[in-house]
């Protein structure tokens, strides 16, 4: 039995120095030291021997048993020590070599166009003001003098999410709430997103981009109208820019007129992106409606006051010749990096 032990105990020691990994060290133990282990076979031997050889027995299988612990933990550590070290190697860092450049992000075309324009007005006085995307009828079109059976509604078409709730089609929603809560002199725009069944084309999109602006004071006039727009355009596209005004309808606005500025691409002498008119359209404008002033109780024959509404989308498009407004959307890094 003695000899039994001795060639357990060597074994046990040469198969734990040649494991290569912990599952193999674990099943080691299981082998030699778990409840069914040869050791534990051993122990059920000494039923056989003589009252005076079982002591002996069992102290030598006890020092057996702590002589493999022992080794089986030295493994281990010596096991986790390699693996650390392994580790370390792999993720040594040469602090000689040179880094690597992080390429910095950079403006949207569309947020950059934005915030230029919001540079230029707030340059003329104007303020920076916002307005809820989720709109109520009364402010999108009740409050803008478009009432419920009004056929201007029919040029809009309204993504309606309630009976009185929408997405609002213009950012004019916003001039509502400021002329409700401030007292004239206002001058503000209201940049933001607004929403239009439109259908998806190179031109439209059912999510787009408006800046409104208005200004209302006493003695306001379509001069101060004009003489705000041409410092826009000229501001946008060159000092060269020439602005004309065309006669429109806006329910909200009387009377109303659509501008127009030279072409940026052919100077005004004619081209394919105008269509050899030499003129784009950029923002329809005009002095704002007395319905709309007394809607938020101010008093048309004290007050007047003129408002612009400019597609952002168009402004970016034709300021940087972009042939197709699903571009500013799809998010194309091939694209974007151009800017």
């Amino acid at each position: 039995m003695k000899q039994q032990l001795e060639a357990i105990r060597a074994a046990a020691k040469a198969a734990i120095n040649e494991a290569q990994n912990e599952q193999v060290i674990e099943a080691l133990r299981v082998q030699y030291l778990g409840k069914k282990g040869e050791l534990t076979a051993i122990l059920k031997q000494m039923g056989g021997l003589s009252p005076e050889e079982r002591p002996i027995m069992g102290q030598l299988v006890n020092e057996a048993k702590q002589a493999l612990e022992t080794k089986i933990a030295e493994k281990k550590k010596a096991m986790a020590a390699k693996a650390a070290e392994e580790k370390l190697k792999a993720e040594t860092i040469d602090v000689t070599l040179p880094g690597k450049a992080s390429k910095p992000g950079h403006l949207h075309p569309l947020t950059g166009v934005t915030n230029d324009m919001i540079d230029i007005f707030r340059s003329m006085g104007f303020d920076v003001v916002d307005g809820p995307e989720v709109e109520t009828d009364h402010y999108n079109f009740e409050c803008l003098n478009v009432p419920a059976d009004h056929p201007a509604r029919d040029m809009q078409d309204t993504f309606y999410l309630a009976e009185n709730l929408l997405l609002r089609t213009q950012t004019s929603a916003a001039q509502i709430r400021t002329m409700e809560t401030r007292k004239p002199p206002i001058r503000v725009v209201c940049p933001g997103r607004v929403f239009r069944a439109d259908e998806v084309d190179a031109t439209h999109s059912p999510v787009f981009h408006q800046m409104e602006g208005l200004v209302v004071d006493k003695g306001i006039t379509m001069c101060d109208l004009k003489g705000v727009l041409e410092q826009f355009a000229h501001e946008i596209y060159g000092p060269e820019t020439k602005v004309k005004f065309r006669p429109s309808f806006f329910p909200f606005t009387e009377p109303s007129v659509e501008v127009d500025v030279t072409c940026s691409e052919c100077g005004g002498k004619g081209c394919r992106v105008c269509k050899g008119s030499g003129w784009i359209e950029i923002l329809g404008a005009g002095m704002v409606h007395p319905n709309v002033l007394r809607s938020c109780g101010i008093d048309p024959d004290v007050y007047s006051g003129f408002a612009f509404g400019i597609g952002l989308d168009r402004i970016t498009t034709t300021r940087y010749k972009i042939s197709d407004i699903r571009l500013l959307f799809e998010n194309d890094k091939r694209f974007l990096e151009q800017f």
